[in-house]
């Protein structure tokens, strides 16, 4: 059994989706390019914004767009922003197991402890590590072994829980243990390609397989 566990943000604890799209679509407005639908864009994202808005802009642009992102980012990323269904649960309970508990995301990081604060998860967790915290991001083997060692432990006591490829890489390249759920932005068949050591439905079915837990049936709605 793992001491330590690391939560992925977006698509893993939080939904965020509509915020992030209301950015993309305010950024690519304000560039006349063409806008995405909310598929393509949900598909996009898990990386990092500029990787995602790679995707959508001229290389040229790409700062730009970032910066305009970024200041609509600052005054809406508050709104629209829920936990997903068990998020509570499993970080309560793990929590009175004595676990010791991080958010380790892509996110940046000052966003990721406003949130974290905002959805009163935050006293619950030793470590909350973003973009912008270091010069590494997922899946950066540097950006893992730095999270393991902030949080005083090893690879083999450690699990890392997410919903993308980068985050199964992330536990990868420091041979941590990953379990992903289908919350987020891939699918299981897409999960698979990379051989994680689960893919689990929700967070309550993840609960039950890795941590033996139950957790409320309200968790699963």
């Amino acid at each position: 059994m793992s001491n330590t566990v690391l939560f992925d943000l977006d698509g893993t604890l939080i939904d965020h989706f509509s915020v992030l799209f209301r950015c993309y679509d305010h950024t690519l407005t304000r560039l006349e390019r063409p806008i995405p639908s909310a598929e393509t864009v949900r598909r996009s994202v898990g990386g990092s914004m500029e990787v995602t808005m790679s995707k959508f802009v001229p290389e040229g642009q790409i700062q730009e767009a970032a910066q305009i992102w970024r200041t609509h980012f600052d005054k809406i990323f508050l709104e629209e922003i829920t936990l997903l269904p068990g998020a509570v649960d499993i970080i309560q309970q793990l929590h009175v197991k004595g676990t010791k508990l991080a958010v380790f995301t892509n996110k940046i990081g000052s966003y990721s402890r406003a949130i974290c604060q905002h959805l009163k998860i935050a006293p619950y967790l030793s470590l909350i590590l973003g973009a912008d915290d270091t010069p590494f991001r997922k899946p950066d083997r540097e950006f893992s072994q730095l999270a393991l060692d902030r949080l005083g432990t090893t690879s083999e006591n450690a699990c890392l829980i997410g919903d993308s490829p980068f985050d199964i890489k992330s536990a990868q390249t420091v041979g941590m243990k990953s379990y992903c759920v289908t919350t987020g932005t891939h699918s299981r068949e897409e999960l698979s390609q990379d051989d994680p050591d689960g893919i689990f439905h929700s967070l309550p079915e993840l609960a039950e397989a890795v941590f033996d837990l139950t957790l409320p049936l309200s968790s699963a709605v």
